[in-house]
Parts: C-alpha cells; structure tokens; sequence
C-alpha cells in the first residue's frame, strides 16, 4: 500500500468514529436555554401562578388559600345553623333541649357563649374528646350560625327539689359572706340569663347534674389555667361543699325567666 492510499484510509477511519460519537449523543444547540430548576428566577408571573417551574416552594402563595372568602366573621345565622347544629341534636336535642341530663341544654343560650365554648373545644383549652372532635371542623362563622341557632329555640322549664330551694336560693342570690362566696346572680343574672357581651352562660332551667358536674371538676381541678371564666369560678366552686352545690344546681334547674311573650297582659287604668 502506497503512503497516500494508508493516509486515505487512516482519515476515513476517523471520519467514520467522529460521526459514529455524534450520532450517540447529539451536542445540545447553543441557544437551548439550561433546565429551568437551576437558572430560572420567579418573576411577577411565576409569584402569579405557583405551579410556574422553578418557583421556590416558599414563595407558594398559601395565605390567600387559607383566608376565609367570606371575610370578617358576620354575626351568626339561625337557618345556616339549623343545618349546622344537626349533628349536635344526638346529645343536646334537636331543639337544644338535651334529654340525657349529662349533656347541657343549650336553648336560649346565647350565641357568644356557645360560639367561645366550641372555639375552646377546638383549640384544646377546654379538654373534652367528643367535643374536640366536633368542634375541629368547625370554622369560626360555622360557630357562630349555631351558636345562633340555639339561642332562638326556647328552653324547656326544670323542676327543682323544693327541699334544697332555700339553701339553693341564698347561694344564688346573696352568696355567703362569711365563706367568701360571692352570689351567683352578680355574673348570672337575677334571671339566670347570663352575660352574652361577657360570654357568662345562661344557667336557668339548667340540667342540675350537668351544673352540679361543673361545680364539681371546679372543685377539685389543680392545673392552672389562663381562661377568664375558669379563673374566677375555680376559687369560688372550692369553697362550696356538696350539699352547696346539689342546692344551687337544683335551685337552678327550676329557676325559669320571665318571657314577654306569653307574660299576662297589665290590667287596664
């Protein structure tokens, strides 16, 4: 072979390799932008749509998912909480008058009350399982739909046993100086019709069992807490024994307000 046909073949040989290499693994044109996880930058459009390649998942915009489109928390509805609060009618009674008397009556109570109960179930300040479960997927305006609901329905009228009405009566309505207990009626009203603007409960026409379980995990609570309500009845439940509360829970449960509408008419001049 001559020197000039070895250099021909020696280049055809090459020739042959060099295209061979780059049909395996085309080289990416120069233009071709690099992948958009490593350079891009989120711009006005990418913060606009969080799905845009290369946005940092921090920038996601979640608060706006998480703000309620209602906005401000309207007062409560009645016929939107009908609806809400049938589920709280196996315990409590459609009507909010519970049968089983380890369960409130929650007729006539009031909005404010019932919706700050049900935010504490739900926060866990207030510890009751089944409650917390119920209250978890509640939002604040649901709260207060059925808090409303409740307050329109009209409490059904309790008996209390007259042998504990006048110890029941005095607790209510002077208290006990000289034990320090304050009367019930200063926060409760002369009526038992509560506080709404100050959330304290109505207690007329109450289960006695339920208030007088209240009294007592009063009574023997020893963990602290931050919540007003509980700070002022812990000291003043303490100092009542059990006789003082079976009174005052059943002076409650017969205690009834007086409703306007079906109040005898004022004799004419």
């Amino acid at each position: 072979m001559t020197f000039r046909h070895a250099a021909a073949a020696i280049t055809a040989t090459l020739f042959m390799t060099v295209a061979a290499a780059q049909s395996a693994s085309p080289a990416k044109p120069a233009s071709s932008p690099a992948p958009a996880t490593t350079t891009a930058k989120p711009g006005a459009n990418a913060a606009a749509d969080p799905a845009t390649p290369g946005m940092p998942k921090a920038e996601t915009p979640t608060v706006a998912a998480n703000a309620s489109p209602a906005g401000p928390v309207k007062p409560g509805d009645a016929t939107a909480g009908q609806g809400k609060a049938a589920v709280c009618g196996a315990c409590h009674g459609m009507d909010g008058n519970s049968t089983d008397p380890a369960n409130p009556r929650l007729a006539g109570q009031s909005e404010q009350y019932i919706a700050g109960q049900l935010a504490q179930f739900k926060s866990g300040k207030r510890v009751n399982a089944i409650m917390a479960g119920f209250a978890g997927a509640l939002s604040e305006q649901d709260m207060h739909d059925i808090g409303a609901y409740f307050a329109t329905q009209k409490p059904l009228p309790g008996v209390a046993d007259q042998a504990l009405v006048k110890q029941g009566e005095t607790l209510y309505r002077q208290g006990d100086t000289d034990r320090g207990i304050p009367a019930c009626m200063a926060c409760h009203g002369p009526d038992g019709a509560g506080n709404p603007g100050a959330q304290y409960p109505r207690l007329t026409s109450q289960h006695s069992k339920y208030v007088a379980s209240r009294l007592k995990a009063w009574k023997e609570s020893t963990e602290p807490s931050d919540d007003p309500h509980t700070k002022i009845m812990m000291p003043i439940a303490q100092k009542l024994d059990d006789k003082d509360i079976a009174a005052v829970a059943s002076y409650l449960e017969g205690l009834h307000t007086n409703d306007p509408t079906t109040a005898a008419a004022p004799a004419g001049p």
